[in-house]
């Protein structure tokens, strides 16, 4: 099940409220089918808009178009891997802030210290735990929800001490 978010741009020079609610975006990228459909399935109670990618290069193009705010991000992908993938987002000034959960069923120490050392900011092993998925993706939810506050709050200071409020 895809579904792309359908909300209206807020122009630039406006300073929405702090409690404005911004629906999240998660991009689920993972090439086996059911395992899409299964975190699909797990996301279903989280407000949210989700969309999938199947491979390395799709994610990369979907992240560039569509801006999610979550990858979940399988490691062991086709054309270009999910640490490949990873690195380039943390490589990129526009992509750095995205948050990346990567789900995997590598499960040896050095294959959590690579994904570490390519910019994940958390790591799941298959076969995934609902509660735990749950538990992780509402905190990063969270904290991206509270600097967007926080973002706001500082946009706002900085215009009245410009007087433009």
């Amino acid at each position: 099940m895809k579904s792309s978010a359908k909300s209206a741009a807020v122009p630039a020079t406006s300073l929405p409220s702090l409690d404005a609610p911004v629906r999240p975006r998660i991009l689920i990228a993972d090439d086996n089918p059911q395992g899409v459909e299964l975190l699909e399935a797990y996301l279903s109670g989280i407000e949210c808009d989700l969309d999938t990618a199947a491979d390395g290069e799709e994610t990369l193009h979907k992240i560039k178009q569509w801006h999610p705010d979550l990858v979940l991000l399988d490691i062991m992908m086709p054309k270009i891997s999910g640490f490949e993938v990873c690195k380039r987002l943390r490589a990129e000034p526009a992509t750095q802030e995205i948050a990346v959960l990567m789900i995997t069923a590598l499960d040896q120490q050095s294959d959590i210290d690579r994904a570490v050392e390519a910019g994940t900011d958390d790591f799941l092993t298959k076969p995934i735990n609902k509660t735990e998925l749950l538990l992780r993706v509402r905190c990063v939810l969270k904290s991206m929800i509270n600097k967007r506050k926080l973002d706001r709050a500082l946009a706002y200071i900085q215009a009245v001490e410009r007087g433009e409020k």
